[in-house]
């Protein structure tokens, strides 16, 4: 299984924070640095010294490391237009020299659209933007140079474009996620090339890879062909002291982090992981919500990734 770090910046982060984090994790041989698109702090956060773009961030992430993957746990279809979009991430995974994933989703954290001038409509038109989203950007990806790209779809059109830029990777890792029952499963099996499960139990996880196994095999796709992802929080220590004092820096309970995460002793989180497997995942984001605690990250590489 392939351990990668996910965070949350716009909980109070700053790019010297996300790159202590990213090199640490890229040194102790984490798959991937992943983080969150959102531009307002959630709960009794203040969110100082205030959020910092997804893409600006693993922009300069894509210079300032050298071969841990980067991308985001999602970005959200309404903040961004696609084919400008399409030349943002073409442009990082250059920048990168090909490392760069897109995590993509509806949208749904209202308060922050109303708080920065966003447009947020209701879920059915969110979900047509995602639809024509991932069209186009998987469709403008790969159309070859001196070619054009049209699509007409619900919520946006493309008319002759020349798909440019192109990124390094062909193609480029699409990741689709979340618990959805009608229309998710279906644009997982026709677009993504990885399917993510967040902060659900072991049934739920089972039976959401379940459906999109099912939708794969209605548009005549080998399952086998998609990577299958979970996200959970991780609070880990040396031992239950440890375990404690990590979770009271992130306002949670030892207790129930180990219920609804990757929490407690080395071996409680080995044990979590290995049922995650068994569940189908190949690879979990490990939510890191403290980015000061760099030993935490070096504690899990050490004790824990050896044995998953």
């Amino acid at each position: 299984m392939e351990l990668r770090i996910f965070t949350e910046p716009q909980q109070g982060a700053t790019y010297d924070d996300l790159l202590a984090v990213a090199s640490t994790a890229e040194e102790e041989g984490y798959g991937a640095f992943f983080r969150s698109d959102h531009y307002l702090s959630m709960g009794d956060g203040d969110g100082l010294p205030g959020p910092t773009d997804a893409w600006t961030t693993l922009a300069g992430l894509a210079r300032d490391t050298r071969t841990i993957r980067l991308g985001t746990l999602v970005t959200s279809a309404t903040f961004r237009h696609p084919g400008p979009l399409a030349v943002t991430v073409a442009g990082v995974d250059q920048m990168s020299g090909g490392r760069v994933e897109l995590g993509l989703g509806a949208g749904w954290f209202e308060a922050e659209h109303t708080a920065y001038g966003i447009p947020f409509p209701s879920l059915g038109e969110r979900f047509d933007r995602l639809t024509d989203q991932l069209a186009i950007l998987t469709g403008m990806w790969a159309t070859p140079v001196h070619e054009t790209f049209s699509y007409a779809g619900r919520a946006h059109e493309v008319v002759d474009s020349p798909a440019l830029t192109k990124p390094v990777q062909e193609p480029l890792p699409v990741i689709v996620g979340g618990r959805g029952r009608k229309r998710t499963p279906a644009l997982a099996a026709t677009y993504a090339h990885e399917f993510n499960v967040p902060f659900s139990d072991l049934a739920t996880t089972r039976e959401t890879f379940d459906m999109v196994r099912t939708a794969c095999e209605g548009v005549e796709r080998d399952p086998s062909t998609m990577q299958w992802s979970a996200a959970q929080v991780l609070c880990v220590g040396a031992d239950d002291g440890e375990v404690a004092r990590r979770a009271a820096a992130i306002g949670r309970e030892p207790d129930e982090l180990r219920e609804n995460g990757v929490a407690g002793t080395p071996e409680q989180a080995v044990e979590r992981l290995r049922a995650y497997a068994d569940a189908g995942c190949d690879r979990v984001y490990l939510q890191v919500l403290d980015l000061g605690d760099l030993d935490h990250l070096r504690l899990v590489a050490a004790e824990v990734m050896p044995h998953v």
